[in-house]
């Protein structure tokens, strides 16, 4: 289940306490949970994975598929992260909805707009779409309103229908405190409810079947998980309790987990379904996976937050990830994209295995580069929801020369598949 406050950001960051300032309108800010950074960014991480290893990979590649199936969570993980940090940054404060929403879409709008239109520019530049003028600028409409213009932005068009629904969430959790089971009791029945129709879908024609086909862009398929995160934030003491308690059972519990739903997956292989529609986010049995692997990845976090040390290069390279996790979410795709001419070299000269390894190293080697580069620009704020980084000159000695040195960091896709809904 996103920086300050960005989704992926997919879900915000909470500030760093050295950021902290009094505000008498806000109240004083929360302790800072440094698990949210190792959280996000091994999430992001798997995200680069899932969408590597399906653009370089044959879509009926058993292994490759089951690698997936198994990524698939990244999505739902974002989506509870962004419910629990709204909650845990809310908790002390009053919530004034025009003035959050103003600040939390404009956030994730802007960038989502900006990058709506470079992918549409990128498939009329490379002849992905050979079209009128009239009809390409139809087709940009259309993207925006549905998240389309390439496979990741959807993402970013249900977290401010999140955010839209926050002051609604936070209300229904007041209203029900000391009830929250039962909350989460009829939001994971929809959620089962809401996969079981998923899997099994209505012959539509239509509009109906062009509203059906986009479902997978409103909240609703994820809003349990928006809820579960919520929740957990309400209840962070008690939730903590249990991870510093249980914490080895989580993490067992989740690869137990994990064994089960490779074996279903097999299952489903054998049965004769296509790997690729095997490995599908939106199935029912890859539910109780998806919610022990978000408590497992917090209860990691959360062990690591107890131990670390802001002097660490992991400290420091954790830091720098989770700051610079929009802007990789953003343009990762077009990296990948770029780096398509390769990808037979690359599986041909290595192998599948180690040709996609060297794939994702590259991927995400490019895209760092790329987002330092965004960052420090005067567009920064519009590409990767974050502010320019300025770099600052170095005073040498009194009345010395002053010489430029290297910034110090603060602290469609490839057409190999054609599936049903985005990976």
């Amino acid at each position: 289940m996103p920086p300050t406050a960005t989704a992926i950001d997919a879900a915000p960051r909470i500030i760093e306490p050295a950021a902290r300032r009094a505000d008498e309108r806000t109240g004083p800010r929360r302790p800072y949970l440094y698990q949210l950074d190792l959280f996000r960014v091994l999430t992001f991480a798997c995200v680069i994975g899932v969408h590597v290893v399906g653009r370089s990979t044959d879509p009926s590649n058993v292994a490759a598929n089951e690698v997936m199936s198994l990524l698939h969570f990244t999505r739902e993980a974002f989506f509870a992260l962004t419910g629990f940090v709204l909650v845990y940054q809310q908790a002390n404060r009053p919530l004034r909805a025009g003035k959050f929403w103003r600040r939390r879409i404009a956030l994730v709008g802007i960038p989502y707009l900006a990058w709506s239109v470079i992918y549409w520019a990128y498939s009329i530049v490379t002849g992905m779409h050979v079209e009128t003028a009239r009809a390409a600028l139809w087709r940009l409409v259309f993207e925006i309103a549905t998240g389309g213009a390439w496979y990741q932005l959807y993402f970013l068009l249900v977290t401010m229908q999140v955010y839209l629904l926050f002051p609604l969430i936070q209300r229904l959790l007041k209203a029900t405190a000391g009830h929250h089971r039962w909350v989460l009791a009829v939001s994971a029945a929809v959620q089962v409810g809401c996969l079981l129709w998923l899997a099994h879908p209505p012959t539509l024609t239509g509009s109906a079947a062009g509203v059906w086909t986009d479902l997978y862009v409103t909240v609703l398929p994820y809003q349990f998980y928006v809820l579960a995160g919520a929740i957990a934030a309400w209840h962070i003491d008690a939730i903590d309790r249990v991870v510093d308690r249980f914490g080895p059972m989580i993490v067992g519990a989740t690869v137990l987990a994990g064994v089960a739903a490779v074996a279903v997956y097999m299952d489903q292989i054998g049965q004769g379904v296509p790997p690729w529609q095997a490995s599908e986010v939106f199935q029912p049995h890859l539910m109780p996976f998806y919610v022990l692997i978000i408590g497992g990845l917090y209860t990691v976090g959360r062990w690591w937050a107890r131990h670390r040390r802001s002097d660490t290069l992991m400290a420091r390279a954790v830091s720098l990830g989770a700051d610079r996790s929009l802007g990789v979410f953003l343009l990762h795709p077009l990296v990948l994209q770029l780096l398509a001419p390769v990808v037979p070299w690359l599986t041909s000269a290595f192998g599948t295995l180690s040709g996609v390894a060297v794939l994702y190293v590259v991927v995400l080697a490019g895209t760092l580069f790329g987002t330092e580069i965004l960052r420090r620009i005067p567009g920064s704020l519009w590409l990767t929801g974050r502010p320019m980084l300025h770099t600052r000159l170095p005073r040498i000695g009194y009345r010395k020369a002053i010489s430029p040195v290297a910034p110090t960091p603060t602290y469609r896709p490839l057409v190999t598949q054609s599936v049903p809904f985005p990976r």
